[in-house]
């Protein structure tokens, strides 16, 4: 095979090189600076990082090793890494935006098929994070593309809850990568703090600008799915996501006992209060599954009393003036908090698990449903 037909063979199975953070082939990306092949056969490629000290070095280079294996008449690999100019940069922000250079946010635009749900509950404690990062993963178990915005500033629990704690967030510029987790996209500003133990204390202003940068700022490429897991209660992150995710739909959590579903009425209402769609109701902990030592028989045990969700979902039904259904009673099971813990989803390690069924089955519902303009907000202008 000739020189050239060499160097054509390396360029195009680079073109099949990810970069695994962007999940676009690292020459569409202008990555790749120079690909030489000489007489006897060896490889010289020169890759761009997109900043000095890219976290993602290692998981590049074993890409481009493993990919220039399977060329024939390839000898060896002289692998060269460099850091992009701030043009080449500016470039590739221009290309990931869709050749837009000033920043918006993708998901408030007309055009936008992101199917954005805002998982909120009136009060904490009733295991909202962790219904996100469940149906999150089952979603993308499901061949979504996902993408996870943990809202809740100041009680931020989504990383470690998927085993990401300690990541490191790359940015281009004023350009910030998501952390993959599999096949899903997330960021935090957990991910942000110089350490965990950082305490986050902003007021309205801030905290608006934090939510504007987390949307606009992050690449999130082309998402099915925007997993967005509020703080509890019907505060200035809601009202500010309000006016930034015209479209978004909202998913309300509560557990059966009174005061919890008294308060996760308010959290639908407050939704309503900005024009967000309220699509449904999650009964978290709805009861305790238990094996009778007596008669070896399963029975179901209602640790916190029983209807919370349907009181919800019947009291936003009239309140709205459309239907707000009951969509998962998910079962309380220690596993679900050890999962959390181990920062491994429960619908990951153990599908057949009641809970993790309940949650698997609202995804599979949620993953028919077809992307679409229908119902949605055009903001076409009259004139």
């Amino acid at each position: 095979m000739s020189v050239q037909s060499l160097t054509e063979a390396v360029w195009d199975v680079l073109s099949r090189v990810n970069d695994p953070e962007i999940h676009k082939p690292i020459t569409e990306l202008g990555m790749v600076e120079k690909v030489e092949v000489d007489d006897e056969g060896q490889a010289s490629v020169k890759v761009l990082l997109t900043i000095s000290g890219c976290p993602m070095r290692n998981t590049i280079e074993h890409d481009v090793h493993a990919a220039l294996q399977g060329v024939e008449g390839i000898t060896g690999l002289d692998l060269e890494f460099g850091v992009m100019s701030d043009q080449q940069r500016d470039e590739l922000k221009t290309k990931l935006r869709g050749g837009v250079q000033e920043r918006v946010i993708p998901f408030a635009q007309a055009d936008n098929l992101t199917q954005v749900l805002l998982i909120a509950s009136g009060k904490g404690g009733v295991g909202k994070s962790s219904v996100t990062v469940n149906l999150a993963q089952a979603l993308a178990a499901r061949g979504k593309k996902v993408g996870v915005l943990d809202a809740d500033i100041y009680g931020h629990s989504i990383p470690p809850m998927l085993g990401i704690a300690d990541a490191d967030v790359t940015g281009i510029d004023d350009m910030i990568l998501p952390v993959p987790v599999g096949d899903m996209k997330v960021i935090s500003i957990g991910m942000l703090k110089q350490s965990r133990d950082q305490v986050i204390a902003w007021r309205g202003p801030i905290l608006d600008r934090a939510l504007q940068q987390f949307l606009a700022d992050v690449y999130w490429g082309d998402l099915d799915f925007l997993l967005v897991d509020l703080p509890p209660g019907t505060g200035d992150v809601a009202m500010s996501l309000g006016s930034k995710l015209p479209n978004a739909e909202v998913i309300v959590v509560t557990t059966p006992q009174q005061a919890a579903a008294e308060v996760a009425e308010r959290a639908g209402t407050m939704a309503s209060m900005v024009d967000q769609k309220v699509v449904g109701v999650i009964e978290n902990m709805a009861y305790l599954e238990s094996t009778c030592p007596h008669c070896d028989q399963t029975h179901r045990i209602d640790l916190f009393g029983t209807g919370g969700g349907a009181r919800v979902s019947e009291a936003l039904t009239l309140r709205l003036g459309y239907d707000v259904p009951l969509l998962a009673e998910v079962p309380l099971d220690p596993a679900m908090s050890a999962s959390g813990d181990a920062g491994v989803p429960l619908v990951q390690t153990h599908a057949d698990n009641p809970a993790a069924a309940a949650l698997a089955g609202l995804a599979e519902r949620l993953a028919s449903r077809k992307r679409g303009l229908a119902g949605r907000k055009l903001n076409l202008v009259v004139n």
